[in-house]
């Protein structure tokens, strides 16, 4: 949290200081329009319903706070795996995101896009409209079934602000254990 304060201040100042506009009510446009969050999202969550290998019809829930000052509203959110031995992959019709948290479940939001590219294990989610700051949401994915293989299974998560060159905040890494607890044939 500090470490974002002071990007967000260091990004503030630097706008003001190069003749660049800096609203704190507003993202942080640089000359050449790439827009930035005042305050970058934090990621809080990521949660598994099934935990055992092999399982179908699990669900994996990654929230995600919007804060008051953020600045802008969150666009898109990509979803890249970055380690595990098997390649996950979702049912892109059955992912969907919500206000709230997965055991407070408010508000459906709209997706415009759900799209996955194979090659670099990235997940990307569009929002339509933006999600306002201010917000705590919880997107939730299917996979199309746990991995074959026991272990831990990293997501980087990457939030971005709308606009024409949005730069992608990291957020962090959802952290997924699985375990092989039954003997399988």
């Amino acid at each position: 949290m500090r470490i974002a304060f002071l990007f967000s201040t260091a990004i503030a100042c630097t706008a003001v200081i190069g003749g660049y506009t800096a609203d704190l009510s507003q993202a942080v446009q640089l000359r050449d329009g790439k827009v930035y969050f005042v305050q970058p999202p934090s990621l809080l969550s990521a949660v598994t319903t099934y935990k055992d290998t092999y399982v179908w019809g699990a669900t994996y829930y990654f929230t995600i706070s919007l804060p008051e000052n953020a600045g802008e509203p969150l666009q898109r959110i990509t979803i890249n795996q970055r380690e595990g031995v098997d390649s996950v992959r979702f049912d892109l019709r059955d992912t969907s995101a919500f206000e709230g948290t997965p055991s407070k479940e408010r508000q459906k939001l709209a997706l415009k896009d759900v799209t996955r590219d194979n090659k670099t294990k990235t997940l990307s989610l569009t929002f339509d409209p933006p999600v306002p700051p201010g917000r705590t949401i919880t997107l939730a994915l299917k996979p199309v079934q746990n991995p074959t293989v026991a272990g831990v299974y990293l997501f980087g998560v990457t939030a971005f602000p709308p606009g024409e060159q949005p730069h992608g905040q990291f957020l962090g890494y959802g952290r997924l254990q699985f375990y092989n607890f039954g003997f399988r044939f």
